[in-house]
């Protein structure tokens, strides 16, 4: 198999230069109850604060302002549990470019609505594996251009611009968790931040039921697939990364851990009352990992949490509190 292609440091900051004017640097917040709490200081990048509610923008802005016109002409296809999806309407309706977009059942019916808002034609279609499928079907149908949600080096780069932004805000960062979904978080910020600090640890944070990123390490297969998913976490449960993703991650990422469902929601709720941001649980991950001492709190090593997206339909906090 052909090693893949993917950013460098220098694409990561066109990217960024690209995208800034219509999206503004996150904040990177303390919150002392939080801290004393869980023992050690913590930094929590805000992404939820995000346009569009997550990271996801950075990503799907990017693609649209590298696209060709033969990228656009007939218009984009793709297929996301909601954050991406969201994210890629926002962009394509600034450029005026249709986008169909499948979504798997028990999707949440905010990001649904939001994705619809947005101008995209939504589909709600069986599971994640029969949702690629038919996302694949229309896209041969239609001459569509497929915008992979996490497996495209530009939407990679995008993601890296979270990495540039955290080293310019906490330059003594030692460690970083950052959830994995099909893992273009993690392996964007993953090349910044080693580019220019390879000392820093990088630890991603997956569901238990939902390890996917570590299903691949282990059998050391970017192609290797999950059977089925479950968690809570939807943003974090593709069954499947991608050859992209796999082989930044293996470059980038220092280790793998993952968490129960009853950290996820304990994690969700401190989130919600201690630090009093509205997120969704996928990115509770990281406090997660701390909760269940999957990750140890070190008071000496100043650690940051990617918290990565805020789209919680408001029915779900009732199950967190």
């Amino acid at each position: 198999m052909t090693k893949p292609i993917l950013p460098d440091l220098s694409q990561i900051q066109a990217a960024e230069q690209r995208i800034r004017p219509k999206l503004g640097e996150t904040p990177l917040l303390t919150v002392p109850d939080l801290n004393t709490a869980i023992g050690q200081p913590l930094g929590l990048k805000c992404e939820s604060l995000q346009r569009t509610g997550s990271f996801k923008a950075r990503g799907a802005l990017n693609w649209l302002l590298t696209a060709t016109e033969d990228e656009l002409k007939a218009g984009l296809v793709t297929v996301s549990a909601g954050n991406h999806a969201i994210a890629l309407a926002w962009a394509a309706a600034m450029q005026d470019v249709p986008l169909s977009v499948f979504m798997p059942e028990g999707s949440s019916p905010l990001k649904i609505r939001r994705t619809q808002a947005l101008g995209a034609e939504v589909v709600v279609h069986g599971n994640i594996q029969q949702a690629v499928a038919r996302c694949h079907e229309l896209r041969d149908n239609r001459g569509l251009t497929l915008v992979h949600p996490y497996n495209d080096v530009r939407i990679m780069a995008g993601q890296g611009t979270v990495g540039l932004e955290l080293l310019r805000q906490q330059p003594d960062v030692q460690r970083v968790l950052c959830p994995i979904g099909g893992g273009g978080l993690i392996s964007g910020l993953g090349l910044a931040i080693k580019a220019q600090k390879p000392e820093v640890e990088l630890i991603g944070v997956e569901p238990e039921g939902a390890a996917t990123m570590f299903n691949a390490w282990q059998l050391q297969d970017a192609s290797a697939s999950l059977d089925s998913v479950d968690t809570w976490a939807a943003s974090l449960a593709p069954v499947v990364v991608g050859d992209c993703t796999y082989a930044a991650s293996r470059q980038v990422v220092d280790q793998i851990v993952t968490v129960t469902e009853s950290a996820i929601r304990e994690a969700t709720h401190r989130l919600l009352t201690e630090a009093r941001l509205y997120v969704e649980p996928g990115a509770s991950v990281g406090l997660a990992a701390l909760l269940e001492n999957q990750v140890a709190p070190d008071p000496d090593r100043a650690t940051v949490l990617i918290i990565t997206g805020g789209n919680l339909d408001p029915e779900q906090v009732s199950q967190c509190l």
